[in-house]
């Protein structure tokens, strides 16, 4: 951490990250996602023990190690408000499926098949992927508690690889409800601390799977936990019969809601949300790609909800948020210019910054985590990324917020840090075997397979059904 550079920036020897949490990031673009405080073309922020103790142009701090930002973009890390974690041992295994197949293939088969190793190998990495794309905090909706050792080996896993995260409780596979009994297990055991990186919230079935009366005990444990609650609502034919409109007429579930997806809502069912105070995840990509129905961007954003973004299933999609930004920068424009074409009115176009602000601060909030993390400012954790703007597929860059949506992609993610902790550093994972990681992923993957009645082939991919292979 000796000075080598006397010139106006500083450079540590052997280019090695800092072992504290207390540096200066020093001569980056910042982008702090705080209204009141606005971005800098140029500026430094002081973190300390983790946390943002000074940003502007002009913040010094003799005497402190310094992170060399020039050529890069500063901005909190993004926030992943819904991925099944679990499945990161089976990326890219259905990426033609409907949701249909999906549900057919990962759910009714290969999930019964997990064993808590097998969670484990899959959230960690899909939790690595994540940090390794400039995600630092991830809501994680596990619907794989087949035994509390599943639930323990998920816990784990997201601890080991340093990611801020809501672990959302969820059923057993194949099965529709939460388990109030391992719930309150878990929540005692492993969740004293609201503070930890990793905290508590449950996934609940909701009531277009669960009768009403029985979808209402998954909110009302939550409210005895003190929890918040993320459901998946109006997805494909699922959503369509209002059986979320009565639910919410006779349940007010106040505004510890997260609704996730909401394609084939009705109308008084979005109002019926907005009002709630709840909040939104929107997954662009998997929507499309599956069958779910058009993203509702507008349709939250005309209600006066700002949405956050998710990746869902790597199973069919990126893992990267690039992705997901890009798609909803896409969906939500390709439907308003196809109604100004037809010369009919048509909602203002999404802008760039528009998005960033989905995949920051809209996702600490629908998290319940805003007062940590999602913004640069005074007082927040450091979960901050530098993505670099030197790199052949971006330079030179013209629009800080355009590069970001519209060009750059995970090579582009310098460095990645959580509550001030290295996490990500001159383009690799700190303290990471990948080759280990990959190949306990494989093993695991092998191991689900096989139990499945199936095998993998790079050719056709991962088949749980025999008769297909």
């Amino acid at each position: 951490m000796v000075p080598i550079d006397k010139g106006v920036l500083t450079v540590h020897a052997n280019d090695l990250p800092p072992t504290g949490s207390t540096f200066l990031i020093r001569g980056g673009c910042v982008l702090t996602l705080d209204p009141g405080l606005g971005d800098f073309e140029s500026a430094n922020v002081l973190v300390r023990d983790g946390k943002i103790v000074d940003v502007g142009p002009d913040v010094e701090a003799p005497g402190v190690p310094e992170i060399d930002a020039r050529n890069t973009i500063v901005l909190p890390g993004f926030v992943d408000t819904h991925r099944h974690l679990w499945q990161g041992i089976l990326r890219n295994s259905v990426p033609d499926a409907d949701l249909a197949e999906y549900m057919s293939t990962v759910h009714n088969v290969l999930a019964a098949n997990f064993q808590p190793e097998d969670v484990y190998a899959g959230n960690y990495i899909s939790a690595l992927g994540a940090l390794n794309s400039g995600v630092t905090t991830i809501l994680d909706w596990s619907q794989v508690q087949n035994t509390p050792q599943h639930s323990d080996a998920a816990v784990d896993a997201l601890t080991a690889a340093g990611i801020r995260a809501v672990f959302a409780f969820g059923p057993a596979a194949g099965e529709a409800g939460v388990l109030p009994d391992d719930a309150r297990n878990i929540a005692g055991r492993r969740f004293a601390s609201s503070d930890s990186l990793v905290t508590l919230a449950l996934a609940a079935a909701g009531p277009e799977v669960l009768p009403a009366d029985v979808a209402a005990h998954d909110w009302r444990l939550a409210k005895e936990l003190d929890v918040r609650v993320a459901v998946h609502v109006g997805v494909s034919q699922y959503g369509q019969h209002r059986h979320l409109e009565q639910f919410l007429l006779d349940n007010p579930v106040g505004d510890r809601t997260l609704f996730i997806h909401g394609n084939t809502l009705c109308d008084t069912e979005w109002q019926l949300i907005a009002d709630s105070g709840g909040a939104v995840s929107i997954s662009s990509a998997i929507e499309m790609q599956m069958g779910h129905g058009t993203p509702p961007i507008q349709r939250a954003l005309d209600r006066g909800l700002v949405p956050s973004l998710s990746v869902d299933v790597e199973v069919s999609i990126a893992g990267d948020f690039f992705t997901q930004m890009r798609s909803a920068f896409a969906a939500q424009r390709v439907n308003a210019n196809e109604l100004m074409l037809r010369g009919e009115t048509a909602p203002a176009l999404l802008r760039s910054h528009d998005v960033v602000n989905f995949a920051t601060l809209a996702g600490a909030s629908a998290t319940g985590l805003a007062d940590r993390t999602g913004s640069i400012a005074v007082g927040k954790q450091a979960d901050l990324i530098l993505l670099r703007t030197d790199l052949i597929n971006v330079a030179p860059v013209n629009d800080a917020y355009g590069a970001i949506v519209t060009a750059m992609d995970t090579s582009n993610v310098d460095t990645v840090m959580v509550a001030g902790k290295i996490r990500k550093w001159r383009g690799k994972l700190v303290d990471v075997d990948i080759e280990k990681v990959c190949s306990e992923a494989r093993d695991a993957r092998e191991r689900v397979v096989r139990r499945s009645g199936g095998k993998t082939s790079l050719l056709t991919g991962v088949l749980a059904e025999p008769a297909r292979i």
